[in-house]
């Protein structure tokens, strides 16, 4: 079977600044909470740090290279808000916006289409020891950060994510306690999941004003199709109070400017007194919606589990990287669901990969056929999808490098360009970057199987 995408479907692949930049503190630039939470015994795993990552602040020439070599129409990258405004709020570092200028300037020299997203989690540190995302004044102190930033760029950069993934900032970092700031309070969740909507609107708002041409801007949610592991009536319950907490706490308010009611009968929520009257601010009009899926949640009710009644199980049938359940059909599902109940013209698949253990052999290639048997059948079930009527636009792939993969350390890899942490952070192309390379110059494949033989 043959597949081939639309014309002008947009191909790219995505990374984020503090996953990859390193230079964490060069030139101005202020610790982040992740800086802070990364550097605290514990919480990430071998004690890794982003202080190096994958050196991109100093290597973004050789980076840019890559992926003009490897046919990659569009990079999606984040700008670092410590590295621009190191206060949080007030006087810009001009080192930190020279930095980016080379960065656009020489994505845009190649050829390559700059996507940036303005927020992907690194909070200057300063602002969270004021309170973070818990706090309404960071939601306006980051529509100034995004104001600035665009008025500056927005004469070469057109499309714009405001915020990736609100969902792992308030209940990863500010319920759970596993990602920074380490906080566990159901409180603290409510509000910063409610100020990361607040600040979203605002800096849309405030991107529109600023922006020298007109803009395509968007937000970028983490979503999952969420089944039940069986039909009892305990799962069932189960399986629809965690996609209230994985999608509807963040597709209804900005969508729908509403937030589902059982979120705060049935799972605690609570959010900011009056906070009613930021919808209209919440429900600012965007021009797309961004999509970070890598495999669906399986729930099951449990008496035990934290922080709500339910847990997730891993079904059998279906292949698992080292970090979920392989499961195209589940893109499909969300993305069909997505066009049932919300309002979209537009969708881009802003992250999908997977994490394989990887490893060079003695010809120096990387021969990942799983990542490829992954990709392939995501991209198949999106084509599927977008044959049925979804408006989906582009597709990048996550990561263009191995890097930094948050408290993880550097123990998973799910870069198509594998760096070598041993050997001066050599780049060597991988044959998934190859596959995809060939993808993007075909508009499309030949469905095959990439699974190595047994032995």
């Amino acid at each position: 079977m043959e597949i081939r995408f639309p014309p002008g479907f947009l191909w790219g692949a995505a990374t984020a600044s503090y996953q990859i930049e390193g230079g964490w503190n060069e030139e101005g630039r202020s610790p982040s909470v992740w800086d802070t939470f990364s550097k605290t015994p514990g919480n990430v795993l071998h004690g890794d740090t982003g202080d190096v990552a994958a050196d991109h602040y100093h290597r973004y020439k050789e980076d840019i290279a890559l992926i003009k070599d490897l046919g990659i129409p569009a990079y999606r990258f984040s700008f670092a808000w410590p590295r621009i405004i190191p206060g949080g709020i007030g006087q810009v570092n001009p080192k930190g916006l020279a930095f980016y200028d080379r960065l656009v300037d020489g994505l845009l020299e190649a050829g390559i289409q700059p996507f940036p997203t303005l927020y992907h989690w690194d909070l200057p540190q300063v602002l969270e020891d004021a309170g973070g995302w818990t706090s309404r004044q960071t939601a306006q102190y980051f529509a100034d950060y995004a104001g600035i930033v665009v008025e500056h760029f927005s004469d070469r950069v057109t499309n714009w994510i405001t915020i990736n993934e609100p969902w792992v900032v308030s209940m990863l970092g500010y319920l759970m306690g596993v990602f920074a700031p380490g906080v566990k309070d159901l409180k603290a969740a409510s509000y910063a999941t409610h100020h990361l909507h607040l600040g979203h609107g605002l800096a849309v708002q405030a991107m529109r004003a600023a922006a020298r041409q007109p803009l395509q801007i968007g937000v970028t949610l983490n979503l999952s199709f969420v089944e039940a592991a069986s039909k009892s009536a305990d799962d069932q319950k189960a399986a629809y109070l965690h996609d209230i907490f994985q999608n509807r706490l963040f597709l209804d308010p900005l969508l729908k400017g509403t937030y589902p009611q059982e979120a705060e009968k049935d799972l605690g929520f609570t959010f900011p007194a009056g906070y009613e009257k930021d919808i209209p601010m919440i429900t600012t009009p965007t021009d797309f919606l961004g999509i970070n899926n890598y495999s669906r949640n399986v729930v099951k009710y449990d008496a035990s589990g934290w922080p709500f009644h339910y847990s997730h199980t891993n079904p059998t049938g279906n292949s698992y990287s080292e970090m979920w359940e392989m499961a195209p059909q589940g893109l499909y599902d969300l993305l069909i669901r997505l066009k049932r109940d919300y309002p979209l013209n537009a969708i881009y698949i802003t992250e999908n990969g997977t994490a394989v253990p990887d490893g060079v052999d003695a010809d120096n290639r990387v021969r990942d056929s799983r990542r490829i048997q992954y990709l392939q059948d995501y991209i198949a079930a999106m084509h599927q999808a977008i044959q049925n009527g979804v408006p989906v636009k582009g597709y990048f792939v996550w990561s263009l490098m191995d890097n930094f993969e948050w408290n993880l350390g550097y123990s998973r890899r799910f870069g198509i360009v594998y760096i070598d942490y041993e050997n001066d952070l050599k780049r060597i192309i991988k044959d998934s970057a190859r596959w995809f390379s060939q993808t993007i110059k075909e508009n499309g494949f030949k469905i095959k199987s990439y699974y190595a033989e047994p032995f």
